[in-house]
């Protein structure tokens, strides 16, 4: 299966660059799996769930992972009237996104860094007015990845995390072409957010309100949350032909006691499981394989690929149902939409929704599939 049949025209214009005025107005479209979809608001969705449902958040918290600073330029030629460009290459702005704690050194991270080429093996990086945070690039790897070490200047995580609340920055995604402002701390930021560790918002959680969640529960609807931290795997582009040599990255999450007894029992007993976004639906697809059939509560790392089989679809053991955003060209998002819907019947509705001129990504309308 090759990756460009998951291609598919997008105007620019309809890239969601900024959040409604209020969280639960966007608009909804429901797709059956079987083929059929009708155009609903986010509001409707209370009412198209089911007394006995099982709905499964994913409480993430995004921290403030984006960081800007300075090189030392220690490897940057000396500036003269040869090489001007020098002076820009070594005072020029850098950018870090970091994505995912290594966590046998409790200072060592994995991040993207800009510009990619210029970064090298011992740089040493600043970051903040006052160099609030240093860090050294410690390993090289591909597509402008580093792995870099910060400097034991502060005793515990939760100070390491204090600086990054007040010199950090939140990290939209790159298709929100502007600055990350004060406003988007609270919007990027699910209602029920508590865990921190993501880099990326599980951007289907965006539109529920504590008024939608008190309507849904009205209806003997039960609700749980587990927690996958997103970082690189969710968003980093696919850079093969066949969609079967793709490597997606692995991704931390935890189940607590208390939501595995819930899905199990609901599995047990037939209730349909519905998912709050693509983040949810690969916990539980790998947590329930990994447990031979059985939700196992504790930490583990999804490394699940999800995407329509040549020969076969992709078996779905946990989830019944999903609330999704729409999801980039050519992306795992979309292919794991696809392997739930359909490919063609998942183009055909997003074919519609350009049509009819709905708001994609992140900050834009989403699909409830069933």
């Amino acid at each position: 299966m090759l990756v460009s049949d998951f291609n598919f025209y997008l105007p620019d214009d309809l890239i969601a660059q900024e959040p409604l005025a209020e969280r639960d107005g966007a608009r909804m479209l429901h797709l059956q799996r079987t083929g059929g979809h009708a155009d609903r608001l986010f509001r409707d969705f209370p009412e198209l769930l089911r007394s006995g449902d099982l709905l499964v958040f994913n409480n993430t918290r995004v921290f403030p992972a984006r960081l800007y600073g300075r090189r030392e330029g220690a490897r940057a030629q000396p500036v003269s009237p040869q090489n001007s460009a020098a002076r820009d290459f070594l005072h020029g702005r850098i950018e870090v996104l970091l994505t995912r704690q290594i966590c046998t050194e409790p200072n060592d991270w994995e991040c993207l860094v800009r510009p990619g080429r210029k970064i090298g093996v011992g740089e040493r990086l600043f970051f903040g007015a006052r160099d609030e945070l240093q860090a050294q690039v410690m390993a090289r790897r591909e597509f402008g990845e580093r792995d870099i070490r910060f400097d034991p200047t502060l005793e515990r995580v939760d100070d390491f995390f204090a600086v990054l609340e007040r010199i950090g920055h939140v990290p939209l995604p790159p298709y929100v072409a502007r600055a990350d402002s004060p406003r988007d701390r609270e919007r990027y930021q699910t209602v029920y957010a508590q865990q921190r560790g993501s880099v990326a918002a599980p951007t289907a959680g965006l539109h529920f309100t504590r008024e939608i969640l008190d309507r849904i529960r009205s209806r003997g609807v039960e609700t749980v949350e587990i927690t996958l931290h997103v970082g690189l795997g969710t968003f980093q582009p696919v850079r093969v032909e066949r969609v079967e040599d793709h490597q997606i990255h692995s991704e931390p999450y935890s189940i607590s006691a208390e939501a595995a007894s819930a899905i199990n029992q609901a599995m047990r007993s037939a209730r349909r499981i519905v998912a709050v976004g693509t983040t949810t639906v690969r916990t539980l697809e790998h947590a329930v394989r990994l447990g031979a059939g059985t939700i196992m509560a504790g930490a583990a790392s999804a490394d699940i690929f999800i995407h329509p089989k040549v020969e076969r679809g992709f078996e779905f053991k946990v989830v019944k149902a999903m609330l999704t955003n729409f999801h980039l060209p050519q992306s795992t998002l979309l292919m794991l939409v696809s392997a739930f819907a359909g490919r063609e019947n998942t183009l055909r509705a997003y074919e519609h929704a350009v049509l009819e001129q709905y708001r994609f990504y992140s900050y834009g309308d989403c699909m409830f599939i069933e």
